[in-house]
Parts: C-alpha cells; sequence; structure tokens
C-alpha cells in the first residue's frame, strides 16, 4: 500500500481500488473494489466511489458525491478534433452519478466540462467534452448530452432524450422522454417530440422552485407572447419588453432569447 494509501482510515478504501500516488483524496473519501483514480484527479471530502469506477484525466471533485458502480469521468473525449491536449473535469458538491454514467472531458486546450452541485444523472447517461451543467439539474435513464451542450438550473431531461450539440437549455425547463432538442429551449417551458417542441409552460415546476404567483403570471403572458401570437422572435421580444412587468426571471428569460444563436423550438401549435 502507497504512503498516499497510508493516509486514508482503514476500511474507507478497498485494498483493490488503484489510485495514483498523485491523486489528491479528501477526508471521509469511500473508494471501492477495483476502482481506478488517475494522476490528475481531485476528490473531495466524503465523496464516494464505489466499485469498478474510473476517474482520469484532470477531473476535479467537489464534496459528498457519490459515483455508483462502473460511472466513467474524465476520460478523453469521443470528438474527432481532440489531439490530447490538457483539459478539465470540474464536479461540484452532492452530486449524484449512477450506473454507467460517462463524463467526458473538454476538447481545447485548457478548456473545461462543468457539472454544478445537487445534481441527479441516473443510469447511462453521458455528458459530453465541453458541457456546462448547472445545480439541480436531472437527467434521467440514458439520455445524453452531445458536445458544448449548456443546460441551466433545475432543468428535468426524460429518459433516452438526446440534445444535439451546441444546444441551449433554460433553467426550469422540463425535457420529455426520447425528445430530440436541436434548437433552444427557452426557460420555464416544457419540450417535447421529435423534433421537440414546446409545449406548455411549466408550471408545476415554477411553483415547486417557489417563484411567485405575480412573476408566474407574467411568464405565462410572455409564454402567450413568444407562441399564441403568431409573432416572430425578434417580434415577440419586443412585445415582451412592452407588456411585461419587470423580474429577475422576466429578465432571465428575456436576456436568455436575445442570445438564442441556434433559434428556439418552435410552439406546437405552430
Amino acid at each position: 500500500m502507497t504512503e498516499e494509501k497510508d493516509k486514508i482510515p482503514a476500511g474507507l478504501i478497498h485494498p483493490t481500488a488503484i489510485i495514483d500516488p498523485r491523486a489528491e483524496i479528501g477526508a471521509g473519501v469511500k473508494i471501492g473494489p477495483y476502482a481506478v483514480i488517475g494522476p490528475n484527479v481531485k476528490i473531495g471530502d466524503g465523496t464516494e466511489i464505489m466499485s469498478h469506477v474510473v476517474i482520469d484525466g484532470w477531473t476535479t471533485i467537489g464534496k459528498d458525491c457519490r459515483f455508483f458502480p462502473s460511472a466513467s469521468v474524465g476520460s478523453e473525449p469521443q470528438d474527432l478534433k481532440f489531439n490530447g491536449e490538457k483539459s478539465y473535469v470540474i464536479i461540484g458538491d452532492r452530486s449524484v452519478f449512477r450506473e454507467f454514467v460517462t463524463v467526458s472531458r473538454a476538447t481545447g486546450e485548457g478548456e473545461e466540462t462543468r457539472i454544478g452541485s445537487d445534481c441527479l444523472f441516473q443510469a447511462c447517461t453521458h455528458i459530453a467534452h465541453n458541457c456546462v451543467v448547472g445545480n439541480f439539474v436531472i437527467m434521467s435513464n440514458c439520455a445524453g448530452l452531445a458536445g458544448h451542450v449548456t443546460i441551466e438550473d433545475r432543468v428535468v431531461i426524460g429518459g433516452i432524450a438526446g440534445i444535439h450539440q451546441f444546444v441551449k437549455v433554460g433553467r426550469n425547463a422540463m425535457i420529455g422522454g426520447l425528445a430530440k432538442v436541436v434548437q433552444d429551449v427557452p426557460p420555464f417551458v416544457i419540450a417535447d417530440g421529435q423534433p421537440a417542441r414546446i409545449i406548455g409552460l411549466n408550471s408545476v415546476g415554477l411553483s415547486r422552485a417557489g417563484i411567485p404567483e405575480n412573476v408566474r403570471r407574467e411568464l405565462k403572458k410572455g409564454f402567450r407572447i413568444l407562441y399564441r401570437s403568431g409573432l416572430n422572435l425578434g417580434q415577440a421580444i419586443a412585445e415582451m419588453e412592452q407588456e411585461l412587468d419587470s423580474s429577475e426571471a422576466v429578465e432571465h428569460l428575456m436576456r436568455f432569447l436575445r442570445n438564442a444563436e441556434r433559434g428556439i423550438c418552435r410552439g406546437s401549435k405552430e
């Protein structure tokens, strides 16, 4: 047993685990049978690494995360442009990675794949290179993010849904199972279908997130302008600027729409 392993309290690390002596392992970290930890990995206090997990690359993991059997984090990206450059995976606190989850490090020297805190990634989900995932995100079984996807806070993604590269999904949005998302999904809405269309406001999610009723009314008014008025995106933004009472949520929605480089998903009645 290496000197570094000797620093970890007895019983927290299985004797079959392979831990590079250069890895930085925090206090109270549990590492299960046959797990492999690479030389440039940093693992925060209280995190649990279960059997057969592989954590490699320049990967930094926060406190109290859990990695279930056979998860793979920090491996080289599935990207033909990757040429062996130094790139990163950065993960916040208290996130859970179930069986066979894969998280790729970024393409591009010094670039990052970044995941926030308090997320749940169910079995077989995939987070590709250069993705940015916020806090309190849930990805259901077998959902996948292609490269350079941005997922804002409190998004829920249904099982086997696929998000196209460079797409952005706004906060508090919900993506239905099996959805094929090829354009940006605005905050606070529900998207479903192949290709995905916007089918309504995520009213239940907004209520659960504690957004006040008066703000929810303004968001509902904004949804009707955006998807029921027959206006194009530029016209809808101008109308919303005139008609909606300002709030943090409304301003976030407007900012998202102004910066939707791929265009936004169309409505179900368009």
